[in-house]
C-alpha cells in the first residue's frame, strides 16, 4: 500500500481543485508563511476522520470550508480524497486503487466515501485498521509534538495503539538513535527518555472528546 495522491477542493485555502501527487522517495512541500502548507496536513487529518476541530485549527467543523477572499467567493462544499495504490493488497478491499473521500457542506451534510460509494466513518476506520493510519494514529506530527518528544525535561503520556506509539518512538530514534521496541498494554507516564527506554504505552486511546453528530 502506497500513498499516491491527495486531492483537495474547497478545503480551507484550496478554493479550486488541486491534486498533489506523491512519487517514490520523500515529497516535501515548501513555501512562505501563510501559503497553506499546514492546510495540507489538516486535510490528511480530516479525510481520515478527525472530529476535533481544535486539531484542525478551527472553532467549528464548517471552518474547513473555504470562506472566501478579496478575489474569490466562498464555496459551499469542502472535499478531500486520499488515494492509495493498493497493488500489494495492504488494504482489505478488492481494488488496485483505493480512494477515501470526505465531504462537508455549509448546511452540515457530512459524507464519507470509499471509491465513490457512500460509507460510514466506521467503515473507513475498519478499512484502515491495522495499517497504522487513522485520524489519531500519529501519521501527522506537528512541530510542537516533535519538540515535546525530543525535550529531555518534558513529561509525556503516550496514548493509543502500538502503531501510534511506534510513530512517536520512531521520530525520536531518527533524532537520537534507536531505543527498545514498545511493549503494548502498559501505562506510559514520565520523562521521555525513560518512556522510550521502557517502551511503554497506555491501553486507552486519547481522552474522549465530544464528536458531534454521529458520522460527522
Amino acid at each position: 500500500m502506497k500513498l499516491a495522491r491527495l486531492e483537495l477542493s474547497g478545503f480551507k485555502s484550496f478554493a479550486v481543485p488541486v491534486e498533489l501527487a506523491f512519487d517514490e522517495g520523500v515529497t516535501a512541500v515548501v513555501g512562505p508563511n501563510g501559503c497553506g502548507k499546514s492546510n495540507i496536513s489538516d486535510a490528511v487529518r480530516w479525510v481520515l476522520g478527525e472530529q476535533r476541530t481544535r486539531l484542525l485549527r478551527g472553532l467549528r467543523m464548517e471552518d474547513v470550508i473555504f470562506h472566501g477572499s478579496v478575489k474569490r467567493k466562498p464555496v459551499s462544499l469542502a472535499e478531500v480524497s486520499l488515494i492509495f495504490d493498493n497493488g500489494d493488497g495492504g488494504l482489505p478491499i478488492a481494488y488496485h486503487e483505493v480512494a477515501i473521500t470526505r465531504r462537508l457542506t455549509r448546511s452540515g451534510l457530512s459524507e464519507y466515501l470509499i471509491n465513490q460509494s457512500p460509507v460510514r466513518l466506521r467503515d473507513v476506520q475498519d478499512l484502515l485498521r491495522g495499517t497504522g493510519l487513522g485520524s489519531d494514529a500519529g501519521v501527522v506530527m506537528e512541530a510542537g509534538m516533535i519538540d515535546r518528544l525530543l525535550s529531555d525535561s518534558s513529561e509525556l503520556v503516550v496514548w493509543g495503539s502500538g502503531e501510534q506509539t511506534r510513530s512517536f518512538i520512531h521520530a525520536r530514534d531518527v533524532a537520537e538513535g534507536p531505543h527498545d521496541e514498545p511493549a503494548l498494554g502498559q501505562a506510559a507516564v514520565g520523562p521521555v527518555d525513560e518512556i522510550a527506554k521502557r517502551g511503554e504505552v497506555a491501553q486507552e486511546p486519547y481522552p474522549p472528546t465530544p464528536t458531534g453528530a454521529p458520522g460527522s
